[in-house]
This record gives structure tokens, sequence and C-alpha cells, in this order.
């Protein structure tokens, strides 16, 4: 491995930890310690990690994680939180580390996957990833018949206040979609709630319903449903949408069509899906939970 130190699987030791924070915070502008701190990170997810002199200099992690396609559970493997420091760049710290995650891992799950932005497109299919498209799923609100309804109280929900509330939904959430979907996957979500979208969070209490939703210039950008039981989608709509709402983004892929719905492939070098199976599992039209995005 070079004359760097590879570590793994350190969510117990306190120095290595924060300085995995000090380069994340440095990649990626996300300070890990209001997940981590609270309990959160647990077995599930691993990282690998370079250390020179005590210091984390570069990364790729392993979330081990449940996903239900076309009704069967898969153990798949995603990797993320890929990340070098700038002073130790071009050094093939990232390819190291995927060559000992795949050496690993591979042979002990269904799949493995991982979501590459712009800049590393051309890196993941040397280790055989193939990119998939994934869709975008959107409800054109004029052509539905959904009526809107001010009667069910739509409640903003704090960290500060409500991390209890929070946490039982996050643990016993109702798994959405039998076509894609990921289950027992509490630490993530309790990650975007603290993290991502901590002033995104509504509750319709009415509804037993937490939704991590966002509108902008007309689009209702409707990143979850996390909900104790299979959720009333219509009136959960029919709840959220505002006068000015024109159009709703699901970034998840919906288990259920209503009036107005459409799903087209839409191509994102931003945030690009490759995959690593042995046989072809996702077809058609489909779109991982971005709340299960590591």
């Amino acid at each position: 491995m070079g004359q760097y130190k590879l570590v793994s699987g350190y969510r117990n030791d306190e120095s290595l930890k924060g300085s995995f924070n000090a380069l994340a915070m440095k990649t990626f502008g996300l300070d890990f310690r209001g997940w981590y701190n609270r309990g959160y990170w647990d077995d599930n997810y691993i990282p690998y990690s370079f250390v020179d002199e005590g210091k984390i200099i570069a990364n790729a992690s392993v979330f081990k994680m449940s996903v239900i396609i076309q009704g069967i559970a898969y153990n798949g493997i995603q990797i993320g939180t890929v990340m070098t420091d700038v002073a130790y760049r071009n050094q093939g710290l990232s390819k190291q580390l995927m060559e000992q995650i795949m050496k690993e891992h591979e042979n002990a799950c269904d799949f493995m996957y991982l979501f590459a932005n712009d800049t590393v497109l051309d890196f993941y299919p040397r280790f055989g990833f193939t990119r998939l498209n994934e869709s975008e799923f959107f409800l054109e609100v004029e052509k539905s018949s959904i009526q809107r309804n001010e009667e069910t109280e739509v409640e903003r929900l704090t960290i500060e206040n409500d991390l209890a509330l929070l946490e039982r939904y996050a643990k016993d959430r109702y798994v959405n979609s039998t076509v894609l979907d990921v289950k027992h996957s509490e630490s993530l979500l309790m990650f975007y709630f603290t993290l991502v979208f901590p002033n995104s969070i509504f509750y319709l209490e009415e509804l037993e319903t937490v939704v991590l939703m966002a509108e902008e210039s007309g689009t209702l950008h409707i990143y979850d449903i996390i909900s104790l039981k299979a959720p009333d989608i219509e009136g959960l709509l029919a709840s959220i949408l505002e006068e000015t709402t024109e159009k709703a983004v699901f970034h998840f892929t919906p288990d259920f069509a209503i009036e107005g719905m459409e799903a087209t492939v839409t191509p994102n070098d931003a945030d690009a899906l490759f995959v690593l199976m042995k046989k072809p599992l996702l077809e058609g039209n489909f779109k991982f939970p971005l709340t299960s995005h590591c």
C-alpha cells in the first residue's frame, strides 16, 4: 500500500474520527460531528483511509445496504465519501483504496454501486463499474386531479426540538417502493435529517408522515416521504402542494401512479450512478432514494 498506513473501521477512535471529519469538512463542507456524536455512525458504515503521521489524507467508505429491487432484498455495497487531501493527490491513493474495498467486499455482496461527479466519470469503469442513467419522476400539477387541502396541519420540525420523533420515524419507517428502495437505513436517514436537510423537515401528524421537501421557482422537490404505514399519497400531496406549485419532483422511485405523473431517463453527470453487478437487476425507470446516498 505504499508509504502510508491503511486503516479502516475506526468509528470508536476519536483521533482518527476527528481527522476524517476534518478532511470531510475541507472536501465537502460537511461537519459529520452532528451525526456521529449522537451515535448514528454504526457498523454498516466502514471508512478505508490512508494515514500520514496520524492525519487521514485519503478515504473511500463502504456502506452495507439492504436494497429492495422488484420486491427482492439484495445485499448491496455502496461506496462513498471518496476524498483525498489536495496535498496528496495524483499518487494513486483512491485507486489503492478501491482495490482494497473490492478485494474485501466484491464477492461478499450481490452488487456494488456508487455515485460519482463529473470529474471522475472515467475513473470507476477501470474497476468494472458500468454507468446507468436514473430517471426523474415528476407530477405536472395542472394535469392532475389533486385538490389542495389546507385543513391538514403541516408542521416544520427541528433537530433541536423533535429529535426523538425523527429517530422513531427513521427506525420504523415503511418501505415506500417495491420497485427500488432501501430498508434498515436509519443511520443514513439520520445523516440527512441532521446534516443535509435540517431546514426542510415537515410533519403531518394526521397522516403519520414526515416529508423532506423544499419548493423552488414553482417546483416542489420531495426528497423523501417517511411514514409509519403505507402513505396516502394523494392525501399527502393535497396537503403539501402550494398555490405556487406547478411541478412536484420525487427524488426516489415512486411505487404509485397518479394522474399527471411522468418519468423520464435523465442523465446526471453531477451525480452519476455506477454499478458492478453479476447480472442486470436495474431496468426501466428507477431512481435510488436520494436519502440513501452515502
